[in-house]
């Protein structure tokens, strides 16, 4: 028992030093992009770009996106109550909804000005867009990289990295674009290149939208293959029948299992169960599993045995 106690004691210890870990990640990301936003927005109505400007909103965008994501990371640290089971670990999925939301809004108003723009273009301080837009990629670079390790399995993080890598692109196509005016004075570009930002938000969303909703609906996250899972529990040793079988993530990083094994060989007992919680949190990151054992009496038929029903 002692064993456990210990190796429980050390997850638990990492869970808290990886939380640590990324929510300064979050403050420093938030920082960098805050004080950025306030510069590249002040020098875009100076320079009159609206590239700068698109871009500018765009990153605030993130900003509320880091703090949703962010605050919802700390709410899922909540404890469970008798009304929350499982705490609040879910309002990391809502997070990551609001985030791809907020990006969908400024996608439509970036567009709407783009358009608006191309009828009645207006003269931009080239310098001024290509230096600022240089800094943007600094800056986005540097929090793409406060969150590349998490992005591999945390929904929101992988957010933040993937808007972050959008961000840094965009800024090197306002570089591109003042460029291309200082050269050859074609004011369209600064509008066309708005409509390209929202382009790639849009493209760079997408995934995230999908698999956040799919989230919110209690779909099988992605990294995980139920049909693998059904062939594992299957071939255990003197399982008959697995049924009643459903994967659903808890929150963005934390997946919940619960399931039927038909044994009529009689309760696998206590270690046989420890083994099958170990094997699909060590090779599936199914964390929080429940298993219900049946002996398959004859006169006795489980109401949640047919696949159609939950």
């Amino acid at each position: 028992m002692s064993t456990n106690g210990n190796d429980a004691h050390h997850v638990h210890s990492h869970d808290h030093t990886s939380i640590d870990t990324t929510s300064r990640a979050f403050a420093v990301g938030v920082t960098l992009n805050l004080a950025f936003v306030a510069i590249e927005a002040g020098f875009g109505v100076w320079a009159d770009s609206l590239a700068l400007l698109a871009d500018a909103g765009h990153n605030f965008s993130d900003v509320i996106g880091l703090l949703a994501a962010w605050g919802a990371m700390m709410l899922a640290r909540r404890q469970p109550s008798k009304r929350f089971t499982y705490g609040l670990r879910g309002s990391t999925i809502l997070a990551a909804l609001a985030n791809v939301m907020l990006l969908l809004i400024a996608v439509g108003g970036i567009s709407w000005e783009a358009f608006q723009r191309f009828n009645e273009p207006a003269a931009v301080n080239e310098p001024v867009m290509i230096w600022v837009a240089l800094a943007g990629v600094v800056i986005n670079v540097a929090t793409a990289l406060l969150f590349m390790k998490g992005s591999q399995h945390d929904l929101n993080q992988r957010g933040a990295f993937l808007h972050m890598v959008a961000d840094a692109a965009v800024s090197i196509g306002v570089t591109v674009a003042g460029v291309g005016i200082l050269l050859t004075g074609w004011l369209w570009i600064d509008p066309a290149v708005s409509l390209l930002i929202a382009v790639v938000i849009l493209i760079s969303t997408w995934s995230l939208l999908n698999a956040s909703l799919r989230l919110s609906i209690h779909a099988v996250p992605d990294r995980i293959d139920p049909e693998e899972v059904q062939q594992y529990l299957q071939g255990l040793p003197g399982v008959q029948e697995v049924h009643d079988l459903h994967i659903w993530g808890m929150s963005t990083t934390e997946t919940a299992l619960t399931v039927h094994l038909v044994m009529p060989q009689g309760h696998p007992g206590d270690a046989l169960l420890d083994e099958i919680t170990e094997q699909l949190e060590h090779n599936f990151h199914i964390g929080h599993t429940t298993v219900q054992v049946e002996l398959g009496a004859a006169d006795v038929v489980c109401r949640l045995a047919q696949s159609d029903v939950v």
